[in-house]
C-alpha cells in the first residue's frame, strides 16, 4: 500500500530568532521611552526625533557590538574546550574512555553493548574529540561567521525596532498627539512582534503577542518614568 512520507519540521534558526528578539525588544521600548520622556519637556518636536536618531545610532552600535563579543566569546570557549579535550584523549585515555562509556549508560545500555561502541569511537582520534563536545560537554561547533551575523541581526533590528516609536515625532508636529499616537503604535508594534515570534518558535501566537506587550510595555513605562523623572 502507499505510504505517506514522515516529514518533520523542527526550528533550527533560534539564535537568529534570539538576536532579533534581543534588537527589536529594546529597540521598541528604549528610544520610546526617551521621546515620550522629552515630549514632556520640549515644546519641538524636530528636538525629539534628533535625540532619537542619536539613541538609535548609539543603541545600534552598542547592542550590535555586544552581540558581536557575546558570539565571539562562545566561539573562543568552544576552541579552547576542544584543544583541552584533544589533549585530555592524548594523555589520559583510559578515563576518556570511561566518560565515554558512562554516557551510554546514561541511556540504559549495558557494557557488552557499549564496548564495541567505545571502540569504534576511539579509533579515531577526531570523532572521539567531537563525541565528547557533543554529549559530555554539550557543546555543538559554532558557526565561524556567527559573531559578524548576530552583530548586524541586533543592530539591524534595533534600528527597525527604534524607528517604529519614533516616526510619528517625524510626521507629526504636535507634541501631545505625537505622544499617543507613538504610544499606540509601540503597543501594537509589539503585539505584532511577539505574535510572529510565537509563530515562528512554536508558541501560541496570540499568548506569545500578549506577553510581549504585557513585558515590553512594562519596560518602556519605567523607562518613561525614568526619562521623566530626569528631565
Amino acid at each position: 500500500m502507499p505510504t505517506t512520507p514522515h516529514t518533520e519540521k523542527h526550528f533550527t534558526a533560534s539564535e537568529t530568532v534570539r538576536d532579533i528578539v534581543i534588537g527589536m525588544s529594546d529597540g521598541l521600548t528604549v528610544p520610546f521611552a526617551l521621546a515620550a520622556g522629552l515630549s514632556g519637556t520640549l515644546s519641538s518636536t524636530n528636538v525629539v526625533v534628533t535625540a532619537g536618531m542619536a539613541e538609535i545610532a548609539a543603541g545600534s552600535i552598542a547592542m550590535g557590538l555586544g552581540g558581536y563579543l557575546a558570539a565571539k566569546t562562545d566561539f573562543e570557549h568552544y576552541l579552547t574546550e576542544r584543544k583541552r579535550e584533544l589533549r585530555e584523549i592524548r594523555e589520559t585515555p583510559t578515563q576518556e574512555t570511561e566518560e565515554v562509556a558512562q554516557v551510554f549508560r546514561r541511556y540504559g545500555l549495558n557494557d557488552e553493548l557499549i564496548a564495541p561502541l567505545v571502540a569504534a569511537i576511539r579509533a579515531e582520534p577526531t570523532q572521539w574529540t567531537d563525541f565528547m563536545m557533543r554529549f559530555e560537554l554539550g557543546l555543538e561547533p559554532p558557526n565561524p561567521i556567527r559573531a559578524r551575523q548576530s552583530a548586524f541581526t541586533i543592530a539591524a533590528s534595533y534600528i527597525a525596532g527604534g524607528l517604529i516609536p519614533l516616526s510619528p515625532y517625524i510626521f507629526i508636529s504636535e507634541l501631545t498627539l505625537a505622544l499617543k499616537v507613538s504610544t499606540i503604535t509601540t503597543l501594537v508594534a509589539l503585539f505584532a512582534f511577539g505574535f510572529v515570534k510565537g509563530h515562528f518558535t512554536g508558541v501560541n501566537s496570540l499568548r506569545s503577542g500578549q506577553q510581549t506587550v504585557l513585558v515590553g510595555g512594562l519596560a518602556a513605562a519605567v523607562a518613561f518614568g525614568i526619562a521623566r523623572m530626569i528631565g
